[in-house]
């Protein structure tokens, strides 16, 4: 009879770890920045060009964590300032997920040469990607990450008018989640760095 009680005991011993486990690994992320898509949708074929010339399609994502931007060389504000913030959080997203790539999406073709975009994107940081494409082919696939764009003005002083997001897409390549920016009062709406290491590190943990 002794034997029988301790079995049982271990039995519910072990369900009860296990509860516990399961409470564990299906609590809700607390985030600050960003939302999780629940359904999590692989990209459509694409192919665009990065700074060097290079193809830049659905294999170049494959095995790495994508963090997507989409704005212009010309941008006034946003781009600058994100460009700067996402270079300053690098290291630290890097010590998250060392397969991370920053990839910034020109909707300006017209403009953004492969030589524009390499000088743009190596002032920030060397190891960033600016990618493009002509709008056929540029607006499907910004717009499958969730990103608007539209030129506006006459003539060669145009400006572009586009999403201030950042999409991250799995090393599944598929589209995970989005971080937003938050108004400022008198400033840009930004997304804060503190929030977007804290919320990417939750995402990449519950991920794996």
């Amino acid at each position: 009879m002794l034997k029988i009680i301790i079995a049982l005991g271990l039995i519910l011993l072990a369900i009860g770890g296990g509860v516990a486990y399961q409470k564990t690994q299906t609590e809700p992320m607390v985030l600050a920045t960003s939302y999780v898509f629940e359904q999590q949708r692989a990209l459509a074929p694409f192919t665009l060009a990065d700074q060097y010339g290079n193809a830049f399609d659905n294999q170049s994502l494959q095995g790495k964590w994508s963090l997507f931007f989409i704005g212009y060389t010309a941008c006034p504000d946003v781009c600058p300032t994100t460009l700067n913030k996402l270079a300053a959080a690098y290291p630290q997203l890097q010590k998250i997920a060392k397969n991370i790539q920053v990839v910034f999406v020109s909707a300006d073709p017209k403009r953004d040469t492969q030589a524009k975009r390499l000088d743009y994107i190596n002032f920030f940081n060397q190891d960033f990607i600016a990618v493009t494409a002509q709008h056929a082919d540029l607006f499907p696939f910004s717009r499958d990450l969730g990103f608007v764009y539209a030129m506006v003005g006459d003539g060669s002083d145009y400006q572009v008018d586009h999403s201030a997001s950042y999409v991250l897409v799995s090393p599944r390549v598929e589209k995970i989640a989005v971080f937003k920016p938050k108004p400022q009062p008198g400033q840009l709406a930004q997304i804060l760095n503190a929030e977007l290491i804290a919320d990417f590190e939750q995402i990449v943990k519950s991920w794996q």
